[in-house]
């Protein structure tokens, strides 16, 4: 029986054995811990020693001033660059401001050009009327803008030599026809009181009644009961 239950102890079916240690678990884990700090601790001492002795912490410190002065150099030019597009745009808005005032002042230009020839062309219709020495009327123009509006100029010119203002009046006469009939009219108020020196340049419109078609237009330069000059113009 003893010999059955000693070869049974030797045989791989005999009961397994487990060999436990004194210490507690908590015991345990701190020194499993200790000696993993321990070991990487000397894991890390030696990785430094080795960067040290390889020279590669010191070329990575150079790297790092390097990037860290190209970074100062790369926004140094962003800020130039800002800088220049902020004036760019500022220049851009001014230019675009003077380049609207500039047409605006060629629209002025065009339109004191337009009033020029029409004035060139109503002094280029001058013909010299009455005495050389006395105010006379050089120029007479009219013109229906409706038909019921006519528009009308006089220009009036006293020669140099004659010296003093001219104070006189002028007299506006319309004549045509009005359903069919003879038709005339004055200005309104009468006769305009005229006063200048060298030449006076008078203009007006007026309004005309229903059915009218005027034909005549006549101007009179009046001296007190004397007619100095007359111009007829024909539509």
């Amino acid at each position: 029986m003893k010999l059955r239950l000693f070869r049974r102890r030797l045989t791989i079916s005999s009961p397994r054995m487990a060999v436990r240690s004194s210490l507690p678990w908590p015991l345990r884990w701190i020194a499993g811990a200790l000696m993993l700090g321990f070991s990487g601790a000397i894991a890390l001492w030696a990785f430094e020693v080795g960067q040290g002795l390889a020279g590669l912490d010191s070329y990575a410190k150079e790297e790092l001033a390097q990037l860290r002065q190209e970074t100062l150099s790369l926004r140094s030019d962003r800020d130039k660059a800002q800088s220049i597009a902020n004036t760019a745009d500022s220049l851009l808005t001014a230019e675009k401001a003077l380049q609207e005032k500039m047409m605006g002042q060629v629209r002025q230009l065009e339109l004191d050009n337009r009033s020029l020839r029409d004035d060139l062309g109503f002094f280029e219709k001058l013909l010299p009327t009455g005495p050389a020495d006395a105010a006379s009327i050089r120029g007479l123009q009219a013109e229906v803008l409706s038909g019921t509006q006519l528009k009308w100029q006089v220009l009036v010119i006293q020669p140099v030599k004659a010296g003093g203002n001219f104070n006189g009046k002028l007299e506006l006469t319309l004549q045509g026809t009005q359903d069919g009939k003879p038709w005339r009219m004055s200005l309104p108020g009468g006769p305009q009181l005229l006063q200048f020196k060298q030449y006076r340049r008078m203009e007006g419109v007026l309004d005309l009644p229903a059915r009218t078609v005027v034909k005549t237009v006549t101007a009179k330069i009046m001296d007190g009961g004397a007619v100095r000059s007359v111009q007829t113009f024909t539509l």
